[in-house]
């Protein structure tokens, strides 16, 4: 072999090999990607069948059922447009409650999304972004209440007055 040709087959193996370790990082991606659907999504049909996905919403007031005697627990997941079923077996997390904020990891078996992990909001102000864009887009306020456009004409909201510990300490 001349050594022009086996350049050539270096060059050629050396392709061949990142394109293979390429190929393999993508096909590793694509199974790890899991992508975010509001309820409303999910009941358009948005939602590829047999596939796992992530359901974030709030939790319907009223629709926490459990199951005596076992972890399986029931609960809605809201949009305020459309509601989904949810059944998990497993803790729920500290902080999960009706009314809040929740993202739940599974995939739909029927009409009932079954989750293998349940993700509660983590303080009184966080919301993931995505579930907030999506109650955003149905025009609803994080408490399910009026949204601000059905608020009384000209009123604004007040902050609640900051007490400065240090100062009220020694009072």
């Amino acid at each position: 072999m001349t050594p022009r040709r086996r350049r050539m087959a270096l060059v050629l193996g050396i392709v061949a090999g990142v394109a293979i370790a390429g190929a393999l990082a993508l096909s590793a991606f694509k199974k790890n990607v899991t992508f975010f659907f509001d309820p409303s999504q999910v009941t358009a049909g948005k939602v590829p069948p047999g596939e796992g996905f992530r359901l974030g919403g709030m939790v319907t007031k009223g629709s926490l059922r459990r199951d005596p005697g076992s972890l399986e627990v029931h609960f809605v997941v809201t949009d305020f447009q459309h509601d989904v079923p949810v059944s998990y077996s497993g803790m729920l997390p500290d902080l999960f409650r009706e009314g809040a904020g929740v993202v739940a990891h599974g995939k739909m078996e029927g009409a009932t999304f079954v989750a293998d992990e349940v993700l509660a909001k983590h303080d009184e102000n966080y919301m993931p972004p995505a579930v907030a864009e999506s109650l955003k887009r149905h025009g609803e306020s994080r408490e399910g209440l009026a949204t601000p456009a059905a608020a009384a004409p000209g009123a604004t909201p007040t902050p609640a007055p900051r007490v400065n510990a240090a100062t009220t300490a020694g009072s």
